[in-house]
C-alpha cells in the first residue's frame, strides 16, 4: 500500500447541546456502521459519551454543542466525542454504589471498548472509545 493512502474511513458529526440530539448520535452511529457486529456496543458507547457531554459540559448550555467521529478500519472502530469544556474534573471510570442513579457511563464503555483515552482539547475534552474488529494478536495484523 502506498505510504499516503488509508484504508480507514471517517465520519463526523456536530451537534447543539440538546438532550435529544444524543438520540440523534446514536441513530447516526448506527447507520453508519450497519451490518458490523460491533453496532450495538458502538451505539451504546456512543450514547454514554454524548450524553456525558451535554449534561455535564459546557456542550450542553444554550449555545453548546458536541462532536461525533467515527473511524473505521479494518482492524479498529474508534468512537470520540468532543466537548466544548466546563467540566470541574477530567472524565473518568468512578468505582459506584448499587443504587447510584449517575456516574457508571465510563465505566461501562471501559468495559465494552479495547481502549479508551481521554485527551485535552482547547478546554474540553476528546473520549475516544476504541473497539477492536478483529480477534487475534498484534503479530497477525501488521500495521
Amino acid at each position: 500500500m502506498h505510504e499516503y493512502t488509508s484504508t480507514a474511513r471517517v465520519w463526523g458529526l456536530s451537534c447543539p447541546g440538546f438532550p435529544e440530539e444524543v438520540s440523534r448520535a446514536r441513530r447516526w452511529t448506527r447507520d453508519i456502521l450497519r451490518g458490523s457486529p460491533l453496532v450495538d456496543d458502538a451505539e451504546l458507547i456512543v450514547s454514554e459519551l454524548s450524553a456525558n457531554a451535554v449534561l455535564y459540559t459546557a456542550s450542553g448550555t444554550q449555545s453548546g454543542s458536541f462532536h461525533l467521529a467515527v473511524a473505521v478500519s479494518p482492524r479498529v472502530v474508534a468512537l470520540s466525542v468532543t466537548d466544548e469544556g466546563g467540566a470541574s474534573t477530567v472524565p473518568k471510570a468512578r468505582q459506584q454504589g448499587e443504587r447510584t442513579e449517575h456516574g457508571r457511563g465510563l465505566s461501562m464503555v471501559n468495559a465494552l471498548a479495547h481502549r479508551v483515552v481521554v485527551r485535552d482539547h482547547h478546554g474540553g475534552y476528546t473520549v475516544t472509545a476504541e473497539l477492536l474488529t478483529t480477534v487475534g494478536s498484534p503479530e497477525e495484523h501488521p500495521c
